[in-house]
């Protein structure tokens, strides 16, 4: 996995109108979220490395030595990061199942979709406070779930499980709390209606490139 994700270090529009994912996720909390966290994140983030050596690289080499940089780059560089991957494999027209080499491996990996799926469900629930729950693929081309605390995520040298995500689940409260309040379940549920299951898999396949 020699990919590297550049950027031009400009905050990207949705991909969609705000009201694109209702039911399963709201207009005003996808406002919200995307006009105020994560605008807030790439403003902090892009203050922290203006300047320095650290604007002329991309993600992954940043993420990849994280443990190094102050932590305004850490948490700020997840959360813009973060965020343009959750855009990017959601979408109006989602749900369904992966098809595929992706099907294929999902299955190879876990044993079917529907054991994937609860595997992925309990790692968003079960994490503790704010994060994020991930399905990667490691660095042998298998794949893995797992979920990171706060804005961390699999591409930094400090996370357990360290892989390229394809698919990311925000379940920080201010992705849900307005429409689901405490039912984080509840909303690990309604995710699968708007998976963009060709952006993860658009993802999986450049993993192997």
């Amino acid at each position: 996995m020699s990919q590297c994700e550049r950027t031009s270090w400009e905050f990207p529009a949705l991909p969609y109108a705000y009201n694109a994912l209702e039911p399963y996720i709201d207009a005003q909390t996808m406002e919200i979220h995307h006009t105020k966290h994560h605008r807030a994140y790439f403003d902090k983030f892009y203050a922290a490395i203006q300047g320095t050596e650290l604007e002329s690289l991309c993600m992954k080499h940043i993420f990849s030595m994280v443990s190094t940089l102050p932590l305004a780059v850490r948490n700020n560089g997840g959360g813009f990061f973060n965020h343009k991957l959750f855009w990017k494999v959601m979408g109006p027209n989602g749900g369904g199942e992966p098809q595929g080499a992706l099907a294929e491996a999902i299955n190879q990996s876990f044993g079917s979709f529907e054991k994937f799926k609860t595997l992925f469900n309990e790692a968003a629930a079960n994490r503790f406070g704010s994060g994020w729950a991930w399905l990667i693929v490691k660095e042998d081309g298998s794949l893995a779930v797992t979920s990171t605390a706060n804005q961390d995520n699999p591409l930094m040298d400090i996370a357990e499980v360290k892989g390229f995500p394809i698919l990311a689940l925000d379940v920080w409260e201010h992705a849900y709390y307005l429409k689901y309040q405490n039912r984080r379940p509840e909303y690990v549920s309604a995710f699968w209606n708007v998976v963009n299951w060709s952006a993860v898999t658009e993802r999986f396949e450049k993993a192997s490139q």
